[in-house]
């Protein structure tokens, strides 16, 4: 069956349909990553958005159930530019298509990805409509496609009550944004007991509980909107507890420093995106997937430093806070799917924890 992109520019692209054939809006951005699409289909961060893909084969390995990194996916549409029908891989579970329309999500292929990329990457990210209905005057729908907006995608995507995971000898509470679980099993492995908590507690609820360390998880949308969370944020930094957070968890505790973030153009969404070390001069691939960053300008150099930088577009990718025990980064070191450079930073949250016992 044919399909349509409509992008809010008025550009059209046709293709063919696959996974589910309904009507959907959304924002739609591109992820240059040439495997793991399991993970990015599955990764909240997502929510409310659909995803460009740019290597061109997409499916050819099927899918592995095991490498969902949320309990379904959060993607709205998917875009490729050809479909492989049969994956083939000892792990698979199903096929692609098959997934696809198990979990309700639009797909379009056939279409000239790379053009959709370039378009998006020298207008920015835009709205667009999946659709496999034929409108002879896309004016009747445009409009709806530009008044379209991410919004409490955070309270869509947290767990709806506290879990815990491992039976490790340190306590690590979990703040839950949209968190990817590679996260806790990253903690996990390194001997933790993890409970995850809803976006919605309390931090004082969290304090009373005497953990050993709190991590702050990825997530979607606009961190400047999530006014209630930002107050407990302001609570957590206060409390001496070693933190380490992640994507949205670095913007949120920014935010609550009286930082200031700012959308990007396109975002930084795909597995090898160079990130530099500045207090080593180490160069590092990292996972990335964030449409908003830290403004560095907005940093004040008496609380904080930047850590980590973007080397492509030099935005912060990173903050060592000076007078608290706390690091953040805006790339994801749990790389699921990516490569495991940055993984490190786990044990460095361990080291964290262990000093502040000791102190």
């Amino acid at each position: 069956m044919k399909a349509y992109l409509i992008l809010e520019n008025g550009q059209i692209f046709e293709g063919k349909s696959f996974g589910a054939q309904k009507e959907v809006i959304s924002e739609f951005v591109f992820n240059t990553s040439m495997s793991g699409y399991v993970e990015i289909l599955t990764d909240p961060s997502y929510a409310g958005q659909s995803v460009v893909m740019t290597y061109p084969l997409i499916g050819n390995y099927g899918v592995c159930l095991d490498d969902q990194e949320s309990k379904r996916p959060y993607v709205k549409g998917f875009v490729v530019n050809e479909l492989a029908r049969l994956g083939s891989h000892f792990r698979k579970n199903m096929d692609l298509e098959d997934y696809c329309i198990q979990n309700d999500i639009s797909g379009i292929q056939g279409i000239d990805t790379r053009h959709l990329t370039k378009m998006i990457r020298q207008k920015g990210c835009m709205n667009g409509m999946l659709t496999t209905h034929h409108y002879s005057d896309i004016n009747e729908v445009l409009e709806k496609i530009k008044a379209f907006q991410i919004k409490d995608e955070v309270m869509k995507t947290t767990c709806q009550a506290p879990y815990v995971m491992g039976t490790g000898q340190k306590r690590v509470a979990l703040y839950d944004f949209g968190a990817k679980k590679n996260i806790a099993r990253e903690l996990v492995k390194r001997d933790c007991q993890v409970t995850v908590y809803p976006a919605t507690t309390l931090a004082d609820d969290i304090l009373k509980e005497n953990y050993d360390g709190i991590m702050l998880s990825n997530g979607p949308g606009d961190p400047s909107e999530c006014v209630d969370i930002i107050r407990q944020m302001k609570v957590l930094m206060e409390s001496g507890i070693p933190i380490f957070a992640i994507c949205l968890g670095h913007q949120l505790m920014a935010l609550a420093h009286n930082f200031e973030t700012e959308k990007l153009k396109y975002g930084h969404h795909g597995a090898n995106h160079p990130v530099k070390d500045l207090s080593t001069g180490r160069v590092y691939i990292s996972t990335q997937n964030h449409n908003y960053v830290v403004k560095d300008q907005s940093i004040d150099p008496k609380i904080a430093k930047p850590w980590f930088i973007n080397v492509n577009d030099q935005t912060i990718e990173g903050i060592e806070y000076i007078h608290e025990n706390m690091k953040t980064v805006q790339f994801h070191p749990e790389a699921c799917a990516g490569p495991l450079d940055t993984g490190y930073l786990f044990d460095e949250f361990m080291k964290m924890m262990e000093e502040n016992n000791h102190a």
